[in-house]
């Protein structure tokens, strides 16, 4: 008969997720993560599967989380106010999430377009954020607040690299006041 597990598996998964977030999958090992997260090595390769499977799991976990957090902050007044305080949101921070950088543009670095699972992880959080960032592109436009002929897909591609440019910046050490300015030009960039 199979011992039941003796521990929290969402737990387990958030420690992984730090480990993985603050070394990346290359500078993470197994015993970093057995350690972290308090298990077993057979525990983990039976619940969690491979260090692949389980960065993947993680990764998964922290975009979800990162991009439902970008996508409730767009709620907030009209449609330019609402791009602004996501990256607000962003800027604001704590300085110690921010030296670890985005656990996602992390992964683009470290990766890059080699594999297939990370790009299919990255490709999905870009699209579900983009497309909200669209229809709030285009909700500034009939509001009057961007110029009619506004590139609405330059104007997504120009939010999304200030928002990974915001993060790198953030991981290399850039203050709450230099990110908050950033977020403010871009933002300025767009008015009409």
């Amino acid at each position: 008969m199979a011992r039941p597990r003796e521990f929290d598996r969402a737990e387990a998964l958030n420690k992984a997720m730090a480990v993985f977030w603050l070394k990346g999958y290359a500078g993470t090992s197994t015993a970093d993560l057995l350690e972290a997260m308090q298990i077993g090595r057979q525990s983990m390769y039976d619940t969690f599967g491979d260090k692949h499977a389980l960065y993947l799991e993680a990764l998964r976990q922290y975009n979800e989380s990162s991009v439902g957090e970008l996508l409730r902050s767009l709620q907030a007044g009209t449609a330019l106010e609402g791009l602004a305080n996501m990256l607000f949101t962003f800027a604001a921070r704590p300085e110690k999430d921010n030296a670890k950088g985005c656990m996602g543009v992390n992964a683009v670095c470290e990766f890059g377009l080699g594999d297939p699972d990370v790009n299919a992880l990255r490709d999905a959080s870009s699209k579900m954020l983009n497309k909200a960032v669209e229809q709030v592109l285009r909700d500034a436009v009939a509001a009057g607040e961007m110029r009619a002929d506004a590139n609405i897909a330059e104007a997504v591609a120009f939010i999304a690299s200030t928002l990974s440019g915001m993060k790198v910046s953030a991981k290399a050490g850039a203050r709450p006041a230099t990110l908050l300015a950033i977020a403010n030009l871009a933002i300025s960039a767009l008015k009409s």
